[in-house]
This record gives C-alpha cells, sequence and structure tokens, in this order.
C-alpha cells in the first residue's frame, strides 16, 4: 500500500490503529507477527569453508597432487614446499574476505536506540526494536527517525534524508495527501528509519519495519548484489582452469610415452618400478615446471605497492584488486552532492532592486544601504547557528546566510547581539514565509524572508536608491525575471523585505505579513568543487566516461552537469521516475547518452550499473550515503568518500579520504601502472617456465635424462623468481598510461605484445638450456643436469631486464630507473651461488666436478640468449616503424 497517497484516516484505518496508540495486547500480537524492528543479518560462511575453496583452482589442484605424490615418495622437502605456499595463500585469502563482509553490520548500528511512543493511550520511551506497524510516534529535534511511518502531524517539521536520497538540503515535511505516484524524495507526507530530524516536531504512525523499511530494502539489495571480480581475477581465473587441464594432460601424455618406453623398449635387467616411478617424476617435474607457484602471492604483492602509493595521493583500497579494477575502468557513476559539490548551500548571487547584483562588497563599510539591509534580515531572521567549534546547527538554507555575512567579515552574532529577537512567527512550509521583530533607532520592524513568488505577491513597495517607493508592474516583472534567471541556474532562491510597526508592537501574526517593502534576493547553491572542472576533463583524455546519478532535482543536476562539463550537446538527463518507465532495449539504446540522472533511487543505481556492465563496460560507482551501499557493492569497483557514511565505506572497495574527483583520476594512472606492471610479472614468470618445459620436452623426445630435479624447479618458481617479478611491479608508468583509452574487458592477460614476448623469451631461454644439456652429457648426465640448472636460473634471472618493456630495451627504459630490478637481480646470484656452494651441492644435484668452464659455458649461453631477446626487440619496434 502507498500510505503517501492515502489520507491519514485511511492510513489509521488499513494499519488497524489510532492516534491513541496500539494496546498492549496487539503490540505483543504484531510483534509475533512482523518481528523484531531491526535488520536481519545474513548468515556468513564459516572459516573452513573459505578456506576449503581457496583449494577449487585447477593450478591449484595439480600442485596438491603432486605434492601428495612427492610425500609418498619420500620427497618430503619439495611436498612441504608447496603445501606451505597453499596454505599461506589461503589465510590471506580467508582473512581479506572476513574484512570485507561487514556492510550489514554498520547498517544496523545506525538504528536508533530509542522511541518516544503512545501506547495504551500514554507516552512511552521504548527500545526502537519494540516498534511495530500501528505504533505511534513522536519526533522532536535531533531525534533519529526509528521505523518508515505515515505523518498525523507536522509543526514545521525538516527531516535530513541525505543518507537515504543523497540530498543536502533538508526536506520540509507536511500532512497532506500526495495524490500522484512520486519518488523516494518527494514522499514528503512520510518518514524515514535511519534519518535525521533537523527541525520542529512531527507525529506519524508506523507503516513498516525491520526489512520492510527502506533502509531494510537497501539492506536487502547489499545481500542480493553481486560481489564482481575483477578483469584481472577473471582472466587469472580462466587462464589456470585450461593452463590446469593442459598441464594434467600433457603430464598424463608424458607419463604414458615414458611408461610406454619401458614396457616396450625390450630392456633387459631393468627395474621396472623403479622406471615407472622416475616416469612418473619425470611428469610430476613438468607439472612443477609450468605452474608458477608464487604467481598468486607476487600479483598480491604487486598490488599491494599499488596500494601503497594510493595511499599517498588519498585513497585507500580495501581490496586488493580494486587497484588493478580502478586501471581498467571505462564508466565512472558518481554521486553530484559532497562528491562532485562541497555539500554545504552558499550564496553566490545577490539582486537589489536597482539592479545591484553579482559582486557583493567584502567590505561592510563599503555595503549600500540596500546591500546592508538584506545581510541584517539575512541573519537576524534565521534560527541556525555556527558553534565555537565550527560545528554548522540548524537548516543549511539558514546557515549559508550567516556564513555568507561572515564571509563578507561582518560577523552574524554581532548583528544579532545588537538587534534582539522580540518576536516572531515561524517559517511553515504553507506560507512559507518566517518573520521576526526587531528594534532599529527606536522603531519597531518586522523581518521577513521567504519564497520569492510570495514575497513578490505581500510586498507593495521596494526599497530603492535609499527610498522606500511603490512597486510598480515594470519593477515586479524584473523581479520575476531574475528569479526566472536564477531558477534556470539551478540556484535556490529567497527573497527579504521588512515592515514598520507601531511602537510599541511586538505580538506580530501571520495578518501582519503583507504591504512588505521589498529589500532583495539572494542566490544560492551547493557549488561544485573547484578541482572538479579539471578531472572530469583529464577523465575524458583517459577515455573514461563520467555520468551523475543523484537523488537531487533534475534541473539542478543538469546545471552542475553542464558547468563542468560532464554533458555535451547529445547528453540529456533523465529522472528516475523516467528511468523506471524505460524498457530494457530503450535503456540499452539510450544509456551512453544519458549523463546525469536524478531523483534516483537505491534500485535505480544498481539497474544504471548494470546497463554499463552488460555492455562490458568496467563500471566505478561513487558514493557517500546509505542509498548508494548496494550500488557499491554491485559495481566493479565501488569508491566511498572518506566523510561519508560507515555502510558506503563498508560496501566499497576503495575509500577517498579527501572526497577529490582528482584523486581518482590519479587512482586510475595507478591502477593502469599496476596492471602494466603485474602483465611484466607475468611475462616474466611464464616465459622462464616455458623454457623449463621447452628443454623438458626435448629431453624426452630425444630419451635424455630429464635437465631438472623437482626441487631445482622448486627453488627457481618459489626463490629465485619471486624476487624480479616483484621488482618489475616496482616500474614506473609507461610515458601514454593516461592517453590510451581504457583496455578491453575481453582482453586476455597476454594481449598487447606479452603472448609474444613470452614465447619469444622462453624459446630462446629453453633453446640456451638444451644446448648447456647437451654439452653436459658429453661429461655425464649429472653434469648435464647441473648445467642446464644453471643455464636455465641465470637466463631466467636475466630475463628481467628484457621483461622490463614489451617495446624498449633495458637501456631505452632506463637502465638505472628501477633500483629494486638491480637489487633483486643481485640478490638472484647470490642465492644462485648457495646452490654451488660444497655443503648444498648435494642438495641440488650438482656434482663436485662442476667447475668454473661449466659454469662459464652455462653462465654465455644464458647472456647470449637474453642479449638476443633484446635484438628481436629492436627488430621488431623497427619492423612496426617501417
Amino acid at each position: 500500500m502507498e500510505f503517501y497517497r492515502e489520507e491519514v484516516d485511511a492510513t489509521l484505518k488499513a494499519l488497524d490503529a489510532t492516534d491513541k496508540g496500539l494496546t498492549s495486547p496487539s503490540v505483543k500480537s504484531r510483534q509475533e507477527k512482523y518481528g523484531l524492528n531491526e535488520l536481519k543479518q545474513k548468515e556468513k560462511d564459516p572459516i573452513w569453508k573459505l578456506f576449503l575453496e581457496t583449494f577449487k583452482d585447477p593450478m591449484v589442484i595439480v600442485l596438491v597432487a603432486a605434492a601428495l605424490v612427492q610425500l609418498v615418495l619420500g620427497e618430503i622437502i619439495e611436498s612441504l614446499i608447496i603445501f606451505v605456499v597453499l596454505i599461506v595463500n589461503s589465510i590471506i585469502s580467508v582473512v581479506q574476505t572476513r574484512k570485507a563482509e561487514s556492510s550489514l553490520d554498520a547498517l544496523r548500528e545506525m538504528s536508533a536506540p530509542s522511541a518516544k511512543v503512545i501506547r495504551d493511550g500514554e507516552k512511552q520511551t521504548i527500545h526502537a526494536n519494540e516498534l511495530v506497524p500501528g505504533d505511534i510516534v513522536l519526533l522532536d529535534a535531533g531525534d533519529f527517525i526509528p521505523a518508515d511511518g505515515r505523518l498525523l502531524e507536522s509543526g514545521t517539521l525538516k527531516v535530513d534524508e541525505g543518507m537515504l536520497t543523497g540530498e543536502s538540503e533538508t526536506v520540509e515535511k507536511s500532512v497532506a495527501v500526495i495524490p500522484e505516484k512520486v519518488g523516494l524524495g518527494d514522499r514528503v507526507n512520510m518518514v524515514f528509519s535511519g534519518s535525521l530530524v533537523a527541525y520542529g516536531r512531527g507525529l506519524f504512525v508506523v507503516t513498516g519495519t525491520g526489512s520492510q523499511t527502506e533502509i531494510g530494502k537497501i539492506a536487502g539489495l547489499l545481500e542480493t548484489a553481486e560481489a564482481k571480480q575483477t578483469p584481472l581475477q577473471q582472466k587469472l581465473e580462466s587462464f589456470s582452469k585450461k593452463l590446469g587441464f593442459a598441464i594434467l594432460a600433457l603430464c598424463i601424455l608424458i607419463f604414458a610415452v615414458e611408461a610406454s618406453r619401458v614396457f616396450f623398449g625390450g630392456s633387459e635387467g631393468v627395474d621396472f618400478t623403479q622406471a615407472i616411478l622416475n616416469a612418473f617424476m619425470f611428469a610430476v617435474a613438468v607439472a612443477v615446471a609450468a605452474i608458477p607457484e608464487a604467481l598468486s602471492s607476487i600479483v598480491t604483492i604487486v598490488l599491494a605497492v599499488g596500494t601503497n602509493k594510493m595511499a599517498k595521493q588519498h585513497a585507500i583500497i580495501r581490496k586488493l584488486p580494486a587497484v588493478e579494477t580502478l586501471g581498467s575502468t571505462s564508466v565512472i557513476c558518481t554521486d553530484k552532492t559532497g562528491t562532485l559539490t562541497q555539500n554545504k548551500m552558499t550564496v553566490v548571487d545577490y539582486f537589489l532592486p536597482d539592479g545591484t547584483k553579482e559582486n557583493f562588497p567584502d567590505n561592510p563599510e563599503n555595503w549600500t544601504e540596500g546591500e546592508r539591509r538584506l545581510i541584517y534580515i539575512a541573519v537576524l531572521c534565521n534560527d541556525s547557528n555556527i558553534n565555537e567549534e565550527g560545528l554548522e546547527l540548524g537548516d543549511p538554507t539558514e546557515v549559508a546566510l550567516i556564513a555568507f555575512s561572515n564571509r563578507k567579515n561582518k560577523d552574524y552574532n554581532e548583528i544579532r547581539d545588537a538587534f534582539i529577537r522580540e518576536g516572531e512567527i515561524p517559517f511553515d512550509s504553507d506560507r512559507k514565509l518566517m518573520s521576526t521583530v526587531h528594534t532599529f533607532d527606536g522603531k519597531k520592524a518586522m523581518l521577513t524572508k521567504g519564497g520569492p513568488d510570495v514575497m513578490f505577491s505581500r510586498a507593495k513597495y521596494v526599497y530603492k536608491d535609499g527610498e522606500e517607493v511603490e512597486m510598480t508592474e515594470e519593477m515586479l516583472t524584473e523581479l520575476q525575471n531574475v528569479n526566472e534567471e536564477f531558477s534556470n541556474q539551478a540556484l535556490r532562491v529567497l527573497a527579504y523585505g521588512y515592515k514598520r510597526l507601531d511602537s510599541n508592537q511586538v505580538d506580530i501574526s501571520t495578518a501582519d505579513e503583507h504591504d512588505i517593502v521589498l529589500v532583495g534576493l539572494t542566490a544560492m547553491i551547493d557549488p561544485p568543487r573547484e578541482a572538479v572542472y579539471g578531472s572530469i576533463e583529464e577523465a575524458k583524455k583517459a577515455g573514461i566516461r563520467t555520468v551523475m546519478i543523484t537523488g537531487d532535482h533534475k534541473t539542478t543536476a543538469q546545471a552542475i552537469g553542464r558547468d563542468i562539463g560532464l554533458m555535451d550537446e547529445t547528453d540529456f538527463a533523465v529522472t528516475g521516475q523516467e528511468l523506471d518507465a524505460m524498457s530494457e532495449p530503450e535503456l540499452e539504446e539510450k544509456l551512453e547518452h544519458i549523463a546525469v540522472y536524478a531523483r534516483v533511487s537505491p534500485e535505480n543505481k544498481i539497474r544504471i550499473v548494470k546497463a554499463w556492465q552488460k555492455k562490458n563496460k568496467i563500471t566505478a560507482m561513487t558514493g557517500d550515503g546509505v542509498n548508494d551501499a548496494p550500488a557499491l557493492k554491485q559495481a566493479d569497483i565501488g569508491v566511498a568518500m572518506g566523510s561519508g557514511t560507515d555502510v558506503a565505506k563498508d560496501a566499497s572497495a576503495m575509500i577517498l579520504t579527501d572526497d577529490n574527483f582528482v584523486s581518482i583520476v590519479d587512482a586510475v594512472s595507478v591502477g593502469r601502472t599496476v596492471f602494466d606492471n603485474i602483465k611484466k610479472a607475468i611475462g616474466y614468470l611464464f616465459a622462464g617456465n616455458l623454457g623449463a618445459i621447452i628443454a623438458i620436452l626435448f629431453a624426452l623426445i630425444v630419451d635424455w635424462i630429464n635437465p631438472f630435479t623437482a626441487l631445482q624447479l622448486l627453488f627457481i618458481n618459489l626463490v629465485n623468481d619471486s624476487l624480479p617479478a616483484i621488482a618489475l611491479g616496482m616500474e614506473k608508468p609507461e610515458p601514454d598510461v593516461m592517453k590510451r583509452k581504457p583496455r578491453n574487458v575481453e582482453e586476455g592477460i597476454f594481449a598487447g605484445g606479452t603472448m609474444q614476448a613470452v614465447i619469444t623469451r622462453g624459446t630462446l631461454i629453453g633453446i640456451a638450456v638444451i644446448i648447456s644439456q647437451y654439452i653436459g652429457l658429453e661429461h655425464s648426465p649429472e653434469m648435464s643436469v647441473a648445467m642446464a640448472f644453471t643455464t636455465l636460473i641465470l637466463a631466467r634471472t636475466l630475463q628481467t631486464f628484457a621483461a622490463r618493456s614489451n617495446t624498449q630495451t633495458a637501456f631505452g627504459a632506463g637502465f638505472f630507473s628501477n633500483k629494486y630490478v638491480l637489487l633483486a637481480v643481485s640478490v638472484c646470484f647470490i642465492l644462485y651461488i648457495i646452490t654451488v656452494l660444497p655443503f648444498t651441492r648435494e642438495i641440488f644435484s650438482i656434482p663436485q666436478n662442476f667447475g668454473w668452464s661449466e659454469w662459464g659455458i652455462a653462465a654465455g649461453l644464458a647472456l647470449v640468449a637474453v642479449i638476443l631477446m633484446e635484438v628481436v626487440k629492436l627488430v621488431s619496434n623497427k619492423m612496426r616503424r617501417v
């Protein structure tokens, strides 16, 4: 039932309630029917389940199988290393998941702790969770509203609903029925759970509790909103599955070939059991060589490096993969209030009947009498305050007026101390006026401010050129035109005037609010942040579409959008109701030309995000209110404002501590660089692994001894390769990082030349290892393994320089520009030296007669392979230019 469209009596009848309140038996039966007035908590997965889910990855399954086989065969060290790495990765994943699931807890904490109700005909204070539909609740200024309800009484009631609608202004409430269907922000005869009473008093009947409130529906949306995988996660998961199955197939093939050689080779005196085990270990070695065991950890570390960079630029990352996602962003759906704007009403213009406007003097001594009267009326006919701590108290519109006085170097308290209020008629939404009585030079005057149209109809005179002159049709037309001009700029306009009273008159009534002397107008707005203009333009250059989604009015939102350069000639704005009326095909057709969405609901926001995602656009959503939380979770990356609600922060992947749109653009640059560097690290790892696989397969084909032991490969993959890969994650941005269009989401992780680089570098490493093993076989099988291992580890280490860029050589990128690469390569050489020390040689299957000459040959082959990698890069660049 849409209670805002029903009369008060009809609403009470539908809820089986009266203005005297419910009886105790009725309350008890309703609590049994509706439950407590609190949000339901979705049951979380137990830790053991989260832990086991991390082992679903095909590559992980292959590694577990390999580790179990090695454990059975007595290769304890190798199996333990694999298990330790997998367990550590799982623990990290579980911890991150637990930290991310706190949105509903924050929502629950926002519930009001108590409520003032009428029950059994008496006023009572109860815990808010005991409320039921039909309860009669009393409201006063400063109260949190404990449930949704239909207003029965409103005494100049104003409510801050920004956490639900995103609007910066308080909402004036009314009891009157609203016959037509309207959006949440326009239901002025309703109040909503979690909002705050800013002014006045009220009485309402509860229409919804718990999950049936608007805030409860948002909690439900949070539960159903899908947590999106990042593009990198999707590509790595897809690649992991393919690689896992390919490795299994390859291992089975290798084992089959080796086993057939044992059974059909015709060799006499062969221990078949040992031969089969050797064949199986050969297959296991291929699995170990192919799978980059440290990949997950390295990607996590590179993302963490990006996180630290972003933190220095006012962007706190809550979920590591968000770093990479932001770099892929094609669309930013941003809230207006507090994100693009300052979330603070500000007087930006004024008008006096003599034509004075725009530049209000900063020095009070230079004010005209008309300007002085305008400021004085705005300050005196005003209930707001700014306390000693700078906290603004009262209606934001009124706060803007006293802040305007302060900004023009006239302390509003000085004005109020000089002219004490002696009488008043409070503002109400019906007459749209407020009046107060003060004494000026021993004479009484009623000061009035209100809506321009109402003030124009009550004004008989205007204050012009220092005189009170009668209002003419020409003057009225000019004032109306100025008001319309302000309104078209989405400015909020107030008019000011006064009326002289008898010397002893203090009490005034609405009957006195006529024959007013009109002094002038002020125009105010929640203005854009200064830095937003440049950041919107920067986003355009980076190929990123910025879309405004707000709970504010369409005219206001559209004006802001055009002012900051968010809209061009082909773009337009729609309201939430207009969006609801659109079919999915219609929305899909118009989507790319809708730059502004106004008066939207949480459901609208999710629909907009999903529509962009349906077009395969990586979508970021910014926001700060409870109403933004579901869409923040649904988006590929949710960006919460640091000044926003805890709910929005907990539903987001990233928090901007300075609420600055510029920080988003800076974060995009870091995100793109991080993805580039992750691809460099992945290319480095897989090129080295490919080289090892090529050498192993060649040895299999020509019936050589396996060139590596499983421990050697684990040492290279887990220890030696990790440091260079991490160092590549420290590379500086490419020169064109913010001049490219957003990356295509369908693009694989090996696109953009990465696959070509992996194949080239891997092939050269493989050939170098094969030659090294061939030379070693002339001495002994053991020597061939030692030389193959040496060439592989040194070639993989030195290829770090080639992996720094797919287009630039190591010297072109600046040989010394990444000190981490130089440090990583140095450490890797030291690690290799450890493997050839007298007391460790046996562990790594390096014979005692492996000397300098053998090392020189193996190292020389590795160096030649890396030089050839750079030569290929130079030739490719030259061919592209041709």
